[in-house]
C-alpha cells in the first residue's frame, strides 16, 4: 500500500468514491487525523451498508436504524474493516464530511483541515488485531505526506465532538496505538 503522486488515493486498497466531499478551503493544510467508528446496522459487523451511505446509497427499508440515516450526506476518507481491509471513499486532499460540528485547538470546522479514518467498530467490541496494524500502517503512509501527523494530531471524534460524539468508544486501545506507530 502507496499513496499515489498526488497524496490523493492509496494504492492497493479499494475505492468506492463518495459524492460527499468538496474542496477544502483554499490554502488550507491537512493537520489533524481524527479516528472514528461506524457499525451498520449498529453493533453489526461486515455487509453493504457503510459503502452504501457513504455513496448515497442506502436502502431506509433494508433496516429500521437506517430510516433516519438513508438522507444523512457524510463520508470519511478511509474504512478499516473488521478483516483488515482497507476502503478509501474521499481523496486526501479533499474535504469528507466525517466530523460535523467539531473544534480542536481552538479550531472549528475540522472537516476542513482533518483526514477521517471510520474503524468498523462501536463503543462497546474490542478492535482486532488486523485494524490495529492496518490504521498503524496507514499513519505512518500519511505521515510521510505529512509529517505535522503527529501523535499530538490523532484525536477521536470524541476529543473533537466532546458530548456529541463517543466514538472510537473506550474500547479502543491508544497507548497500543501509539506503541505501533512510534
Amino acid at each position: 500500500m502507496k499513496l499515489d503522486t498526488n497524496k490523493a488515493w492509496l494504492e492497493e486498497v479499494r475505492h468506492c468514491p463518495s459524492p460527499h466531499q468538496d474542496d477544502r478551503p483554499d490554502g488550507m493544510d491537512i493537520d489533524l487525523l481524527v479516528i472514528h467508528c461506524i457499525s451498520l446496522p449498529p453493533g453489526k459487523f461486515g455487509g453493504p451498508f457503510i459503502d452504501q451511505l457513504f455513496t448515497q446509497t442506502l436502502d431506509k427499508r433494508a433496516h429500521p436504524s437506517f430510516a433516519e440515516l438513508a438522507e444523512l450526506r457524510v463520508s470519511a476518507h478511509l474504512l478499516i474493516r473488521r478483516t483488515g481491509e482497507v476502503v478509501q471513499y474521499v481523496p486526501f486532499i479533499k474535504r469528507a464530511w466525517h466530523a460535523g460540528v467539531s473544534s480542536f485547538a481552538e479550531r472549528e470546522r475540522c472537516n476542513d483541515f482533518s483526514i477521517g479514518i471510520e474503524l468498523e467498530g462501536c463503543d462497546d467490541v474490542s478492535y482486532t488485531d488486523e485494524q490495529y496494524q492496518q490504521l498503524a500502517r496507514v499513519i505512518g503512509i500519511l505521515r510521510e505526506a505529512w509529517p505535522v501527523l503527529t501523535k499530538e494530531q490523532i484525536v477521536g471524534h470524541s476529543d473533537i465532538a466532546p458530548g456529541r460524539k463517543t466514538d472510537p468508544g473506550p474500547m479502543f486501545d491508544w497507548e497500543r496505538l501509539h506503541t505501533l506507530i512510534e
